[in-house]
């Protein structure tokens, strides 16, 4: 890591997370403090904070490291009828007819159907 001064912090973590990063730092043969210091600088704690997540997946009790998720910058609050056919896992001439009949939350713009991504979550999820 840079040679920037460095301060002590001390956190609980779960024993098992503890043995993990011991065993990922030993493997990688890199100290902790540089590996939490990488994860936070790679989670860019700042305005249009995203989240990167690296996963440690223990197969048959030896280590594997390297395989990674990432998660995209953010989802659109406004979605277009591709966009909610998507989200619902429908047609897009399911949800036009839905939205047509005033069965699911939207609103047509000119020609064009727009949907709220937080209004389809909440009528998918009621118990009407």
């Amino acid at each position: 890591m840079s040679e920037e001064k460095r301060t002590a912090l001390y956190v609980r973590i779960p024993q098992s997370q503890a043995e993990k990063l011991d065993r990922v730092a030993f493997e990688l043969k890199v100290p902790k403090q540089d590996l939490i210091a990488g994860l936070v600088e790679d989670m860019k704690i700042a305005p249009g904070f995203t989240r990167r997540r690296t996963e440690v997946v223990e197969v048959d009790d030896s280590l594997s490291v390297g395989r990674a998720s990432f998660l995209p910058y953010g989802q659109p609050e406004v979605l277009r009828l591709a966009e909610a056919a998507d989200l619902l896992q429908v047609e897009q001439d399911v949800v036009v007819e839905m939205a047509e009949a005033g069965d699911i939350p939207a609103r047509k713009l000119g020609e064009n159907w727009r949907f709220s991504r937080i209004a389809l979550i909440d009528w998918l999820g009621r118990a009407d």
